[in-house]
C-alpha cells in the first residue's frame, strides 16, 4: 500500500505532472536539458524527479556525472492510467533544449 500511497501523492503536484508529460513526449532526457527547457533551477527539479522516481514512475540511467530520467517501462496498469489520463490534459509544454548536446553542461 505504501508505493500506491507514494504514487498518488507524487501526481498531486502540477509540476511533477508536467515533469511526466515532458518526459512522456521527449523520451529519456538529461537533467540539464530538462532545467533548460523547463526553466528550473537544479535542485528543485532533482527533488521532483526523485518523488516520482521513488513513486515507480520513472527510471535513471546514470552516465557520468549526469542523470538521464525516462518513464518506466512496463509501467504497472495504474501509472499506466495515470500517464494515459495525463495525455489527455491540456498541457503547454516548451520545447526541449538540448544543450546536453553542445557541451554547455554545467556541474
Amino acid at each position: 500500500m505504501e508505493i500506491f500511497l507514494k504514487s498518488v501523492a507524487a501526481l498531486n503536484d502540477d509540476t511533477r505532472v508536467l515533469l511526466l508529460r515532458f518526459l512522456d513526449e521527449h523520451g529519456e532526457t538529461c537533467v540539464c536539458d530538462m532545467q533548460a527547457s523547463l526553466d528550473m533551477i537544479q535542485s528543485r527539479l532533482s527533488r521532483h524527479l526523485k518523488i516520482l522516481k521513488d513513486a515507480g514512475f520513472l527510471r535513471v540511467n546514470r552516465r557520468g556525472t549526469w542523470g538521464y530520467y525516462s518513464i518506466r517501462s512496463p509501467l504497472d496498469r495504474f501509472r499506466s492510467e495515470a500517464l494515459e489520463e495525463i495525455r489527455c490534459l491540456d498541457i503547454k509544454l516548451p520545447a526541449l533544449k538540448k544543450i546536453s548536446e553542445t557541451g554547455e553542461c554545467k556541474v
